[in-house]
């Protein structure tokens, strides 16, 4: 059976003032009916690029594919036109962003928002568009749906906020749907809640998920696989449990080790969070023929610095980009 989503040797290019960079260098991965995919990276690593590079929402001007294809069912939106792009986004493909108050127009209803996508994509009425509304507000948990569908976004709390955005992401039943940080500035309790809602719901609508997060417990909870995101390139990727357990690539390792645990036994003396040393290059270093973690890496010898690793695959599709694979532990 032929992935839902395929990507194969993406290139995406942004243009500078010092010239052209690539933000996605040679990206392949795919993504099946029903699954769900982790992009996981420190912000600047070109996840987010990724996304809108599917949806075909490249900053005007400056962004383009310069290789490579994306296959939608088989179809290459890198060839689709604009109008095509149009009909996919919201309707087959649709994705929720980094914060809801950005993305939700504050001088209309959170109703005709949602009202707006089903009117463009199904053709509906303006009394089906608002009865459809309210069930959506009502599957997405929020209280009194009838009451709330005139309510304005300003008048809602970041977590209904952020069900709102669930509800217009999935008003059409996407086969794909992408959450770009969906929990970003939430309290974990709200956290915890809006993950659940977008697992029910993603089984309700037999929807595949792209989930961008820098959340390793929701990785764990959410995803079947997970990709590994460094510098615009793909490090590692896997079976979650086969990454989490076993990450080959030392930048896989230091973000599972930053992630803070609860002692067995709370002592005066805790060890400290560990934390990953330097930053993520700038865009003017992405594209050169080395590891690009080099520079951060207590591995990193001269053939890091003047040969770039290419993922070799292991056990179960888990691969990594590292040439010192055998001495991550």
């Amino acid at each position: 059976m032929s992935p839902l989503l395929e990507i194969e040797n993406l290139r995406v290019e942004l243009t500078t003032r010092d010239g052209s960079a690539p933000v996605i260098d040679d990206l392949s991965f795919s993504l099946n009916a029903g699954e769900t995919v982790s992009f996981v990276g420190e912000s600047g690593c070109g996840k987010s690029m990724t996304a809108l590079a599917i949806l075909g929402l490249l900053p005007a001007g400056i962004g383009r594919v310069t290789r490579g294809s994306i296959k939608f069912n088989g179809e290459d939106l890198t060839k689709a036109s604009d109008a095509r792009m149009r009909e996919i986004r919201g309707n087959e493909i649709s994705m929720i962003f980094q914060e809801p108050m950005t993305s939700l127009n504050p001088v209309f209803t959170i109703g005709e928002q949602i009202a707006e996508v089903l009117r463009e994509h199904r053709d509906m009425n303006a009394a089906q568009a608002r009865s459809r509304a309210i069930e959506l507000l009502d599957a997405v948990r929020i209280p009194n749906a009838k009451g709330r569908v005139d309510d304005y976004p300003h008048q809602m709390s970041g977590g209904q906020r952020q069900r709102v955005m669930i509800a217009i992401a999935l008003a059409c039943e996407p086969k794909i749907l992408i959450a770009d940080e969906p929990t970003t500035a939430l309290d974990v309790t709200v956290q915890a809640q809006i993950f659940e809602l977008m697992r029910d719901l993603g089984r309700e609508f037999e929807t595949s998920i792209i989930l961008i997060t820098h959340d390793m417990g929701a990785v764990a909870e959410m995803a079947e696989r997970m990709l590994v995101m460094y510098a615009g390139r793909k490090v590692e990727a896997g079976p979650v449990d086969q990454v989490i357990d076993h990450p080959k690539h030392p930048y896989t390792k230091g973000l599972i080790s930053c992630v803070p645990h609860l002692l067995a036994e709370l002592t005066d003396e805790r060890p400290p969070l560990a934390e990953i040393g330097g930053i993520v290059p700038g865009l003017a270093e992405f594209g050169r023929n080395q590891c690009l973690y080099a520079a951060r890496c207590p591995l990193a010898d001269d053939k890091c610095l003047q040969e770039r690793p290419l993922p070799l695959a292991g056990k179960n599709g888990h691969e990594a980009a590292c040439w010192h694979v055998e001495k991550v532990s």
